[in-house]
């Protein structure tokens, strides 16, 4: 499956955010979005999800426009940077919700056993975005959007995820972003460099350097 998004243009009021955005993602692949704090990367996420609406934007699937809002199909799920579980609800009863096996999750996570009949607002920040992480990378989706996964997550736990996401790209489309370039650069496919409105695809990784989003030399 080829998933592609196409001449996203933002605008609030009358500053331009993004223009002529291209990404392209593909099933096997993790396709991520680097760039600065505020270039637009969240808002490209929601537009390709639906929830942000922006002046022009198209989303194709193998080549053919799809015609409503991405969150009104079955084809995708959605990891926004803020907590999307209810505060109340179960952890063990969210597992069953979204259809997700608690006992393959604890064979990963076996810390977590203890968590199954608490409310999840009780968890710590970091081993709250495990479980919604894990949920959404776990769920029947041919399209996973992935906004800062790794934000407030302790490293232990990063690495279980990056394993999670190499494992789940096999037959899943993702794309992801997060400030945490390493991490993101050590399990990408493809990256593209969001810049003053604009979408780059970087074919080597000193052009990061070249298009002075990390420092000289940064990259070893």
């Amino acid at each position: 499956m080829i998933f592609e998004i196409n001449n996203i243009a933002l605008y609030f009021k009358d500053k331009r955010i993004l223009n002529g955005i291209y990404i392209k993602a593909e099933a096997g692949q993790t396709t991520s979005l680097l760039g600065s704090n505020g270039c637009g990367k969240s808002c490209i996420l929601n537009i390709t999800f639906g929830t942000l609406n922006a002046k022009y934007s198209q989303v194709r699937i193998n080549n053919k426009p799809l015609l409503k809002p991405l969150f009104l199909t079955q084809l995708a799920a959605f990891l926004p940077q803020y907590n999307f579980t209810p505060n109340r609800a179960k952890v063990g009863a969210l597992f069953k919700l979204l259809k997700v096996n608690w006992i393959v999750f604890l064979n990963d996570f076996p810390e977590f056993k203890q968590f199954k009949n608490k409310a999840i607002n009780t968890l710590s920040g970091g081993e709250r975005r495990v479980i919604e992480i894990y949920l959404i990378l776990k769920k029947e989706a041919k399209i996973v959007l992935l906004d800062e996964p790794f934000n407030g997550v302790a490293p232990l736990y990063i690495e279980k995820i990056q394993t999670l996401i190499t494992i789940e790209k096999a037959h899943k489309a993702i794309i992801l972003t997060d400030h945490r370039y390493r991490e993101v650069i050590e399990i990408s496919d493809t990256i593209y460099l969001i810049k003053n409105g604009c979408s780059k695809l970087i074919n080597n990784l000193n052009e990061l350097e070249d298009y002075n989003y990390l420092s000289p030399k940064t990259i070893e």
